[in-house]
């Protein structure tokens, strides 16, 4: 009597998150894991071992991929890299590629653009600044000081909160129907930066300043503070470009993606607030 043949093994899919270490990052992975979706984040350390500067890396990382989450970030090969990675994963059998792309910026633009032309299945969820750059990014330190030294023009941002981007990203990689849609996510209301820092004073109850200075002299102290070159040209992107009143309005991407409100700053204050970080000597 004949034997059957074996069924073939196949390599069960994966959910790739090049981001895996950043803000949204950190919680698609979580998010996705949480579900049981096999997940693995793209980085140096991880094996196959992905890495932005060496792109022979690229193409077995991407092996074996159902869909992929990548970041925007300016000091990449945009658009070459995010041409070069999405028909790759194309290629590889993703049905979902997800990029998380910046509101207001050229370069993130083209990136989106590359994308859209790489002839794979794309969603782009472009976001405004995040709420958690005051908690877990470049401002936190100013924050626990009690002092916020910025070269903010005052007009108001409507910061996102990173839960409800990953959320978005998320929804993108694992359901139907999101495939080809910009979702332009924001938080409900304008702040400026003042206005933030004032939330968080009197959610923390601590005294914390907002101080408005020039950008020469903002540059001057980044400097003298050993802020690598690189952030010093992207700070003062952000700050005379980016920044300067062209997002000053709300967008609906949460709503359109998920259904419901996205999450308020005071909301994001408050419950940040609550878990300590903020506590700190304040500045007298």
């Amino acid at each position: 009597m004949a034997r059957l043949a074996a069924a073939p093994s196949f390599p069960a899919v994966t959910t790739l998150v090049l981001a895996g270490t950043g803000k949204t990052g950190r919680r698609v992975l979580a998010r996705l894991s949480a579900r049981g979706v096999p997940v693995r984040a793209g980085s140096r350390s991880t094996a196959p071992p992905f890495d932005w500067e060496d792109r022979r890396t690229w193409r077995r990382a991407l092996e074996d991929t159902s869909a992929v989450y990548v970041a925007y970030a300016p000091d990449l090969a945009y658009p070459g890299a995010a041409t070069a990675v999405a028909r790759l994963a194309r290629d590889a059998g993703a049905r979902r590629l997800v990029l998380l792309s910046r509101r207001g910026e050229d370069g993130a633009a083209e990136a989106e653009q590359a994308l859209r032309a790489s002839g794979a299945p794309w969603t782009i969820v472009r976001a405004s600044s995040l709420s958690q750059i005051f908690s877990e990014g470049h401002l936190l330190e100013p924050v626990l000081a009690g002092e916020v030294v910025l070269p903010a023009r005052p007009v108001g941002e409507p910061f996102v909160d990173a839960d409800d981007v990953a959320d978005v990203a998320v929804a993108a990689l694992t359901e139907d129907g999101h495939s080809g849609r910009t979702y332009e996510v924001t938080g409900p209301r304008l702040l400026t930066f003042a206005e933030a820092v004032e939330e968080i004073a009197e959610a923390a109850g601590r005294e914390i300043r907002y101080v408005r200075v020039s950008m020469e002299r903002y540059e001057a102290m980044l400097a003298a503070q050993r802020t690598p070159l690189a952030c010093i040209s992207l700070l003062k992107y952000l700050f005379a470009e980016v920044l300067d009143g062209r997002n000053a309005r709300p967008a609906f991407g949460v709503q359109q993606a998920l259904g419901r409100e996205p999450r308020d700053f005071a909301d994001y204050a408050h419950a940040t607030a609550a878990t300590g970080v903020w506590e700190g000597a304040t500045v007298s």
